[in-house]
């Protein structure tokens, strides 16, 4: 697997065997034990950046792929969460829409989902398909609509996560069909889950 374009690696003497690695927009950030030597900093440099990248992969949403894919994952979420009740007919990514994430048709069973979306984590697009699958069952934003939604257990750290996203590209959107998050949900945290890669190293 390549390396990324931008490595940096932070030493600390405070920091007596883990090794960590996050990501920072493009770069990653590998933070050692200021006692390591150099050759053992560019073997944990590569081996903290290869366990990242395959975390990453491994959340990336198999969605993504297209758009079969993408109602392929809408059936199999419909199952699990919604005791397979909704049934879309159509699910495919389409244009970034100006004031939503993804919309629904519930009377012919489309759902459309946004292309920005292809970079956010898998368990965020699925959030959002959920959402979107609960229309097929409550068109609109009521308490039985939102009861179907909060069955998936991510919901609220995942409208905290589009909230976060929105602001950060100055999109001004809310939940992913374009109203706001509904009752009893709030912002959450927006923190992926699995952001920060942790080892022990020998010292």
């Amino acid at each position: 697997m390549a390396r990324p374009a931008v490595v940096e690696v932070r030493r600390s003497e405070r920091r007596r065997r883990m090794v960590s690695a996050r990501r920072e927009g493009d770069t990653v950030i590998v933070f050692i034990p200021g006692w390591m030597s150099e050759s053992e900093e560019l073997r944990w440099v590569d081996e903290m950046v290869r366990r990242l990248e395959r975390s990453e992969a491994r959340r990336r949403s198999p969605a993504r792929a297209g758009n079969e894919a993408l109602l392929r994952r809408s059936r199999e979420l419909a199952r699990r969460y919604l005791d397979g009740l909704a049934e879309p007919m159509t699910v495919r990514w389409v244009a970034p829409m100006r004031t939503r994430w993804a919309s629904c048709t519930p009377v012919d069973g489309t759902i459309r989902v946004s292309e920005r979306l292809r970079d956010a984590p898998g368990w965020v697009v699925d959030y959002v398909l959920v959402h979107e699958l609960a229309h097929l069952l409550a068109p609109g934003h009521d308490d039985y609509f939102w009861s179907l939604v909060q069955r998936y257990p991510r919901t609220e750290r995942a409208i905290g996560y589009l909230e976060g996203l929105s602001a950060a590209a100055g999109l001004g959107l809310l939940a992913p069909d374009g109203d706001g998050p509904g009752p009893d949900v709030d912002g959450a945290d927006g923190i992926d889950d699995a952001d920060e890669i942790d080892d022990e190293a020998a010292g």
